[in-house]
């Protein structure tokens, strides 16, 4: 039986066909006049993305190059950091800064639940920090973070934050500025639609002035002499070309989608999928105002490996485990980027057959039913 491949992880996504197109175009030289001028013009429509005004850099490497350029670019040994951990990509955060020797202050939820606010606030009252680093999407809970409210804390209290928007930017409404964020983000391979290889970081002024008086020890995965070299629209060493390519045409689609029809888009179908879990009697892991937009993850009474097994081999559908301490607990379902309304039906569809081979109690058509019915309703809030 013919069965066609459809990857719905939380990341790497599915690359449209004008992304992958895009990829193919001649190489032009790096340090040409030629690439100058298309460089600055890519980095205006990723400011829009941002919805910043500040200059966002482009780095050869994955999210999590970009997250160890931000915080290897900032802080000093001894340097105080907090870092707010909701799930696995929270704890790279305090690896990283205790890489750089910073002196760590975590401050660790139960995974599937976001921050305390109240707690947050407490302890950034009794302590000055130099960093302050939380995820806004945490791919490996399906939780979404308050930004808003952690920006205007960093602001009071003359702290950088640094924002974790890998698995969320391009998906979900994102305001940089508004929110106050000093470092936000991101990695091409989710709802931006590319392969993994890109890293993109948004720099306040008040970040940069920092950076540049800093005395940091990283070299290749440098923000200071990324902003130098942007300074001119170069970059420090060779950067994948390609993937520039790719990041022009990722940023056409969703420009010219429309901010607001994507955001809608990935919420639509983020409360689809929410939906078909609870009626297929699941367990969803974040609480509805805490949810992500681009990935849902559950649990229930069933074995979820024998499942996740399923739905690949048996119907095409990828979708991920979990991470770490939720590893073979739970399952989670990516809807980010180039995906639309039959790709999550169809993942419905697979995981309810899923859980009727494996004599999980389930009537067939509950799920897609559920999903269906608020997608016929346009996404309203209930």
């Amino acid at each position: 039986m013919l069965i066609k491949e459809r990857l719905l992880i939380p990341g790497p996504s599915q690359v449209p066909p004008q992304v992958n197109s895009a990829m193919g175009r001649p190489i032009m030289g790096h340090r040409s006049g030629d690439f100058a001028k298309f460089h600055e013009q890519l980095a205006q429509k990723l400011k829009k993305i941002f919805q910043t005004e500040n200059e966002v850099v482009i780095l050869t490497g994955s999210g999590t190059a970009a997250m160890e350029a931000s915080v290897g670019s900032v802080v000093n040994p001894n340097d105080p950091v907090l870092c707010i951990v909701t799930g696995k990509f929270g704890e790279r955060f305090v690896e990283l800064a205790r890489t750089f020797k910073a002196e760590v202050t975590v401050l660790e939820y139960e995974w599937g639940s976001s921050y305390d606010l109240a707690e947050v606030k407490r302890v950034m009252a009794e302590k000055q920090f130099k960093l302050v680093c939380a995820t806004h999407n945490e791919t490996s809970t399906g939780v979404a973070n308050n930004i808003a409210f952690l920006g205007k804390l960093c602001k009071e209290k003359g702290a950088l934050l640094l924002v974790d928007a890998v698995s969320s930017m391009g998906g979900m409404d994102i305001k940089t500025d508004a929110w106050n964020v000093d470092l936000m983000v991101t990695g091409s391979q989710k709802a931006f639609m590319l392969p993994p290889g890109l890293g993109l970081v948004a720099v306040s002024p008040k970040a940069l002035e920092i950076i540049n008086g800093n005395d940091s020890t990283n070299y290749y995965l440098s923000l200071k002499k990324a902003k130098k070299a942007q300074a001119k629209w170069s970059t420090p060493y060779t950067p994948n070309v390609s993937l520039f390519y790719a990041l022009d045409e990722a940023c056409n689609m969703i420009l010219n989608e429309g901010l607001e029809t994507v955001f809608s888009r990935h919420q639509l179908l983020a409360r689809a999928c929410r939906e078909a879990v609870r009626a297929l009697g699941l367990t969803l892991l974040a609480k509805d105002e805490d949810a992500s937009y681009t990935v849902t993850a559950f649990c229930g009474d069933v074995d979820t490996e024998a499942v996740r097994s399923l739905m690949k081999k048996k119907y095409g559908f990828a979708v991920a485990g979990g991470q770490d301490r939720l590893k073979g607990k739970i399952i989670r379902i990516g809807h980010m980027g180039y995906m639309d309304i039959a790709d999550l039906l169809g993942a419905i569809t697979a995981l309810e057959l899923a859980l009727k081979e494996v004599n999980y109690p389930v009537k067939l058509g509950t799920g897609v039913g559920a999903a269906m019915e608020v997608i016929y309703q346009g996404g309203e809030q209930k």
